[in-house]
């Protein structure tokens, strides 16, 4: 017989796999698009690699546009990629490194604040300074990471091109942003 406390545990220790599994659940739609398109490519004899591949270019379609906001890659007042900045990077560089064409282009923006002195001190004076520094800081990080280099390029915007009003902290914090555009030909 095993002991009430020990079936308890195991009842305990269940959940939290089963959360973990729904939190990454895709609607089925989505799960039988990928599977139908994995059998086809599996009926013309490719590679997974291939299909990996393929569908990776299918998400980084021209005229895709990666918005990514600001105080989630960087800390305020700097232009340092932080660890979380660094995750969404990541899972933008995988969807672009397949493409072989075309270009991209990141587009960093800021709200209409001033500049402090921590940054002054590093030589940015103006938010143009500052969004063109991020923008580039986010550029070099995805060549870094396997994006072809000669595809991108990066243009900083300042305070211009605002998403919301800049006289509440929530407009602010959708203005500083990076939007990483793709043009052209793709894959």
């Amino acid at each position: 017989m095993i002991p009430a406390t020990i079936i308890r545990l195991s009842v305990a220790a269940l959940a939290i796999p089963v959360a973990l599994l729904l939190a990454g659940c895709t609607p089925q739609a989505n799960y039988d698009k990928l599977q139908t398109r994995y059998q086809q490519t599996e009926t013309a004899n490719q590679k997974p690699q291939a299909v990996n591949a393929r569908l990776q270019a299918e998400l980084a379609q021209p005229g895709q546009t990666y918005t990514v906001a600001a105080d989630l890659l960087f800390a305020p007042g700097n232009f340092d990629v932080t660890p979380n900045g660094q995750a969404a990077l990541n899972d933008i560089a995988d969807k672009l490194h397949v493409l072989k064409s075309g270009r991209i282009v990141v587009n960093g923006y800021t709200d209409d604040q001033g500049i402090g002195e921590s940054l002054k001190k590093q030589g940015i004076k103006t938010n143009l300074d500052l969004s063109t520094k991020r923008a580039d800081v986010v550029a070099n990080y995805l060549r870094t990471h396997g994006v072809d280099a000669k595809l991108i390029s990066a243009k900083g915007h300042g305070d211009t091109h605002p998403v919301a009003p800049n006289n509440t902290a929530a407009g602010r914090a959708q203005n500083r942003r990076i939007e990483i555009v793709v043009e052209g030909a793709g894959s």
